[in-house]
C-alpha cells in the first residue's frame, strides 16, 4: 500500500559519499518495515480483546476503522511536508508516534484505549509512508547514480505490504506460545521501533529544507480523463477492502465459524494474504498493465469467492487459498491503478492525482468493512460475508472495462 506518488518530483539529493546513503537506504527500509508491521499486529490480538473487554466483531470494525481515519487525516494534513522540511524531520516523529500508540496499548485494554491507540498509529502511519518511500529512493539515486529507481521500487514494496504481513505473524506466533499476550508483543515492536529511531540518526538527509507557507496535500482529478481515474479509484475502493478484511475481521471468522482459535494461525492467514500481494507485485513488475489487470482482477474475483464459500462450507484450507488468490490478485490490481493514475494524470498533477487515489482505497479500507462488521449484527456472518462479496463484484463489473481501455 505505498504512496509514493504523493511526491510530483524528487528533490536533488544530498552531496556526499555512496556508502552512506547505501547504508542509509537500507536502514529506511527496516524502519519502514517494522513501523507497517507494528501497524497491522494488533490485527490476531482482537479476539483477545473481545474475550477480555466482551465487545462484538462490529466493534473491531470500529477500531481498525480508528485507524484508518488516523492514516487519512495524516496523510493529507501531514504527508507532504517532508519535501519543505527534510525526510528525517519527519520520519524520526512518525516513529515516536508509533511508539506512543504502543504506550497505550501497554497500559490499557479498554474500546475507548483501543480505539485511541489505532487512531494515533493511523496517524504516525501517515506521515511515514510517502515521506519513507521518496527517501528510500532518494538514497538509492545517491547510492547508485547510474541504476534504474527499480530496486527502491522493489524495496518500499516489500517493506510496506510485507511489514503488514509480518506484523500479524509476529503477534500471532507470540500471543500462541509466549505468556502475557497483550504486552509481550508491544514490547517487542517498542523494541524494534527505538532501533528504527537510533537508525534514522545515521541516515544521510536527501531534502534542503526550505520555507513554504503551509497548506494540506489537494485532491485534483483530471477533466480530460475523469471516467478512467474513477474507475482506478474504484478499483483501489475494492482491492483496500479486501485488506481491510483480512486486517480487521478475517481472525474472528477463523475463531467463530471455523473453528480455529490459534493466534499463530490467525496472524498466518493476514501474512499469507500481503506476503501473496507483495509476491504478485514484484513477479508481475514487467508485465504489461494489461497483463497486471487481466491476472489481478482474475485472482482478486476467484479468491474473494473462495473466502466466501470457504466461510460457508467452513472449511479452513479454502479460506486461506482464497485469502492468498485474494491478497495477490489486490496487489496486482492496485499496482495497476497506480499506472493507469499516473499515465491520465499530467507531470505537474500526479502527487494530487495520487493523493485522490489513495483516498479512495482509504474509504474502501474502512466502509465496506464497516459495513460488514454493522451487517454481522443482523444477520448470519455467511450472509453478510456473501453480501460484502456481492458489491465488491458488482463494483469490479461495472469498471473493469474501463480499466482495460485505460490499459491500453
Amino acid at each position: 500500500m505505498t504512496t509514493s506518488g504523493t511526491y510530483t518530483s524528487l528533490p536533488a539529493v544530498a552531496v556526499g559519499g555512496s556508502r552512506p546513503h547505501g547504508r542509509g537506504f537500507w536502514l529506511v527500509a527496516y524502519t519502514f518495515a517494522v513501523m507497517m508491521a507494528f501497524s497491522a499486529a494488533p490485527a490476531p490480538l482482537y479476539v483477545l480483546y473481545q474475550a477480555k473487554e466482551g465487545f462484538g466483531s462490529f466493534t473491531v470494525t470500529l477500531i481498525f476503522a480508528a485507524y484508518a481515519v488516523g492514516v487519512l487525516a495524516s496523510l493529507f494534513l501531514a504527508g507532504h511536508i517532508s519535501d519543505w522540511v527534510g525526510r528525517r524531520r519527519v520520519l524520526v516523529p512518525a516513529v515516536l508516534v508509533n511508539i506512543l500508540a504502543g504506550v497505550v496499548f501497554l497500559a490499557w485494554t479498554s474500546v475507548p484505549a483501543l480505539l485511541v491507540a489505532r487512531f494515533v498509529s493511523g496517524i504516525s502511519i501517515g506521515m511515514l509512508t510517502a515521506t519513507a518511500t521518496a527517501h528510500l529512493t532518494e538514497l538509492h539515486l545517491a547510492a547508485r547514480p547510474d541504476a534504474s529507481r527499480s530496486r527502491a521500487d522493489l524495496v518500499g514494496t516489500a517493506a510496506n505490504l510485507g511489514g503488514i504481513g509480518l506484523g500479524p505473524l509476529i503477534a500471532g506466533l507470540l500471543a500462541q506460545y509466549v505468556g502475557d499476550p497483550l504486552h509481550v508483543p508491544y514490547l517487542v515492536f517498542q523494541g524494534l521501533m527505538l532501533l528504527g529511531v537510533l537508525a534514522l540518526t545515521l541516515v544521510p538527509e536527501t531534502v534542503e529544507p526550505s520555507r513554504v507557507k503551509y497548506r494540506p496535500q489537494r485532491v485534483s482529478v483530471p477533466r480530460e480523463a475523469r471516467g478512467r481515474y474513477f474507475a482506478a479509484g474504484a478499483a483501489a475502493l475494492v482491492q483496500f477492502a479486501v485488506f481491510g478484511l483480512f486486517t480487521s475481521l478475517a481472525p474472528a471468522f477463523l475463531a467463530n465459524v471455523l473453528h480455529q482459535h490459534s493466534h499463530a494461525l490467525a496472524g498466518v492467514a493476514s501474512f499469507a494474504v500481503f506476503a501473496a500481494a507483495a509476491v504478485a507485485q514484484t513477479v508481475l513488475s514487467r508485465a504489461g498493465l494489461r497483463n497486471q489487470l487481466r491476472y489481478g482482477l482474475g485472482a482478486l474475483v476467484l479468491g474473494v469467492v473462495l473466502v466466501t464459500v470457504a466461510v460457508q462450507l467452513p472449511s479452513l484450507a479454502l479460506f486461506l487459498v482464497g485469502g492468498v488468490l485474494a491478497g495477490g490478485g489486490a496487489g496486482a490490481g492496485f499496482k495497476a491503478a497506480v499506472s493507469i493514475v499516473l499515465s491520465v494524470a499530467p507531470p505537474e498533477g500526479r502527487g494530487e492525482a495520487l493523493a485522490g487515489l489513495f483516498l479512495a482505497a482509504y474509504v474502501g479500507l474502512v466502509v465496506p468493512v464497516l459495513g460488514l462488521g454493522l451487517a454481522t449484527q443482523l444477520v448470519s456472518v455467511q450472509s453478510a460475508l456473501t453480501g460484502f462479496a456481492v458489491v465488491l463484484l458488482v463494483i469490479l463489473a461495472l469498471v473493469s472495462r474501463r480499466l482495460f481501455t485505460a490499459a491500453r
